[in-house]
């Protein structure tokens, strides 16, 4: 089975818990996610499927937005709900008691570019092991700062010591860091209490399907591929070109060939028909194609 199907991630698994239960319903081994989500979160939650694997590196760049809660009182060591405290629970008894407008305005630094410490319990690798996993040893963990980028963070209410928020962030930003550090720069200590990821570039959850809205469709290929977003839809920044039969043929065994594509992009799709995608082509110059993905 080939495609892109949007999963809306439940609460509890994995993503790779999501990729081993969509191989049992699609039948289909090679599956791959765009971006992980921690145990905790839910929503978007991309997943490429069979030949369409071979796009992932065109997906790496995508934004993503959020909606979540921040627990304000004490920080855990995930930054997190699911670490361990990493300090008292003040959360009942905060000192000073915190207002909506005062974390709002803390919150406002948290905007553009800036740098940023990936969390200890991460995926991020050090020498080939997963930060997470020397974490868990209780070896030292010694990450790089990332730039990432913040669209936007806006927090919208207060109940309690939790505030709701939502947010957009580049992609390998972590929401967990910034729900820390913003309660360090408050005094209080903070944590991430919730999150649900609404959109991943161009993919949200109006687009998604439950693994148990896809548990009947086991094995029905057909069914499935029906609900795969239209290969034409992939990638919008690249235009689609339909070949003919002799350009495909070139490009299919590796060759350049000529294509009716007119604009100025370096990167195009290119189409046996609507919905065949046969690969990727690179601009060499004027309508002159060289295959860089070919599907097969």
């Amino acid at each position: 089975m080939n495609g892109l199907l949007v999963i809306d991630k439940p609460a509890g698994m994995t993503s790779h818990d999501v990729v081993y239960r969509l191989r049992k319903i699609t039948g289909e081994r090679s599956i791959g996610h765009l971006g992980t989500l921690d145990p905790m979160a839910t929503g978007v939650l991309p997943m490429l499927l069979g030949k369409f694997t071979r796009l992932a590196q065109y997906f790496s760049s995508a934004e993503k937005s959020y909606i979540g809660t921040i627990r304000f009182g004490f920080a855990t060591d995930t930054y997190d709900a699911e670490g361990e405290p990493a300090g008292p629970d003040r959360s009942a008894v905060l000192d000073p008691p915190l207002s909506l407008e005062r974390i709002q305005a803390a919150a406002a630094r948290f905007h553009g570019e800036m740098e940023q410490m990936p969390p200890s319990f991460s995926a991020k690798k050090i020498a080939g092991k997963p930060a997470y996993k020397l974490a868990r040893e209780g070896k030292p963990v010694e990450l790089k700062v990332a730039t990432v980028y913040i669209a936007s963070f806006e927090i919208t209410a207060l109940d309690g010591a939790e505030a709701s928020f939502t947010m957009s962030i580049s992609a390998g930003g972590y929401v967990r860091s910034v729900a820390h550090e913003l309660g360090q720069d408050l005094g209080c200590g903070a944590h991430l209490s919730s999150l649900r990821r609404t959109q991943a570039g161009v993919f949200t959850l109006d687009g998604a399907h439950t693994l148990e809205e896809l548990a009947p469709l086991t094995g029905n290929v057909e069914a499935l591929e029906a609900l795969c977003l239209h290969p034409r839809n992939l990638l919008p920044e690249m235009p689609s070109v339909t070949g003919d039969e002799l350009a495909l043929g070139r490009l299919r065994n590796g060759a350049q060939a000529n294509l009716p594509e007119f604009s100025s992009a370096s990167l195009v799709k290119v189409f046996a028909g609507q919905r065949e995608l046969v690969g990727i082509a690179k601009r060499v110059a004027g309508t002159l194609f060289q295959p860089v993905v070919v599907m097969g």
